[in-house]
């Protein structure tokens, strides 16, 4: 039996996962009333999304180096809180600047809250002895399920799009509070590469982490189209309500929870190259059954399959980013997420500019290529090995 502090710990570390799905869920499922809100075409809304992008792209390597210098532990509880704030801001005004701003600082605290709560999640499963990183993001993806689930509901009901988002802004602040004081006390001033030849290092980490990162940014970006423009398919492509619309994006939320909850067992049983691959292949099948067979029920089953595929492959690579020889899991993680988020981010948005010139089914096809490179990167990581 586990140390009832170590189980404490993550229980507390789950909470920072599940907050952050929740909450970012709760919006992008009411995504398609925000864009009548603000009044923006895809093209418009891609740019704005896009502001998303730079936040988190500025955040992430600075939160790497906070994390390594001060502590995840410190870190994360901080920009955790900022979080939460963040929400209720995207539905303050129309005005298009105030907009990008709210959205900018949004990605900033999403990015950086990703990056330290992950470092936490690797110092437990260090003292944990066993592989359950997959568990951290399971809890992320239940909290994305029933965050589109209390997002459908809301909409059904017709709560303003303001009161629903400082509702769920106040509701991530309370178990945040609780946690930030269970967390793991990381190492301070740790270098993050504690050589003679830090340069050189650094290269190498990075090198060691880019195919990694590739499949990472694929996976992400296609993560990020299902969390952005599921609904809005749903909604406008298949002409369905925006329950409807919330639910498709819940479908893609609940395979994500199921796939990850199962992601340690068969990690553990299939390995890491030959699973992220089988992953690879769903997600492709999956994605290709919503874009060529329009339907309710072709939609719903595309998307469970894209979920299922994409599900493990970012534990699988931030764990190992996570657990590199002298860099601090902060750091290491920091890399990772710098590559895979890009595509998370900024897909989205090129995606929105795709579907204004070519249509959205085309501006997901963009989506099923990257998944198709992201098998080929997995087949050649896989010969290497062999």
């Amino acid at each position: 039996m586990k140390d009832k502090k170590l189980v404490i710990n993550r229980i507390a570390v789950s909470t920072f996962f599940f907050v952050n799905g929740f909450l970012y869920a709760n919006w992008t499922s009411r995504l398609p009333e925000l864009q009548r809100f603000y009044g923006l075409n895809n093209a418009q809304l891609g740019t704005v999304l896009f502001c998303i992008a730079l936040g988190s792209m500025a955040s992430m390597p600075f939160a790497g180096w906070l994390g390594s210098r001060f502590g995840s532990d410190k870190i994360v509880k901080i920009v955790a809180l900022l979080f939460c704030i963040s929400i209720p801001m995207v539905a303050l005004s129309q005005n298009e600047w105030l907009i990008r701003l709210c959205f900018f600082f949004l990605g900033a605290a999403s990015g950086a809250m990703d990056v330290t709560m992950n470092g936490q999640a690797v110092l437990v499963e260090r003292l944990w002895g066993k592989i359950i990183f997959s568990s951290f993001h399971a809890i992320f993806s239940i909290g994305m399920a029933l965050g589109a689930a209390v997002g459908g509901l809301f909409s059904n009901f017709q709560v303003s799009l303001q009161t629903h988002l400082n509702i769920i802004g106040i509701f991530g602040i309370l178990p945040i509070l609780w946690a930030s004081t269970k967390l793991i006390r990381d190492h301070i001033h740790e270098p993050v590469v504690a050589t003679n030849n830090l340069k050189t290092d650094n290269f190498l980490a990075f090198k060691t982490i880019l195919p990694f990162g590739i499949i990472a940014f694929c996976c992400m970006t296609g993560e990020g189209a299902m969390v952005d423009w599921s609904a809005i398919f749903m909604n406008t492509v298949v002409n369905q309500s925006e329950l409807i619309s919330a639910w498709a994006f819940g479908i893609f939320g609940v395979s994500m929870t199921i796939g990850r909850i199962f992601g340690d067992y068969f990690t553990l049983k299939l390995g890491k190259q030959k699973l992220m691959l089988i992953d690879a292949l769903l997600a492709i099948f999956g994605l290709g059954i919503a874009l060529f067979f329009v339907s309710v029920w072709s939609t719903f089953l595309g998307f469970f399959l894209v979920g299922l595929g994409l599900s493990t492959i970012v534990p699988i690579v931030f764990s190992s980013a996570g657990n590199l020889k002298n860099i601090s899991p902060s750091a290491g993680i920091s890399m990772a997420t710098s590559i895979g988020y890009t595509g998370f981010f900024i897909g989205p948005p090129a995606i929105g500019f795709l579907a204004e010139t070519f249509g959205l089914r085309l501006g997901l096809g963009f989506v099923l290529g990257l998944f198709v490179m992201m098998a080929i990167v997995l087949l050649r990581i896989s010969e290497k090995e062999d």
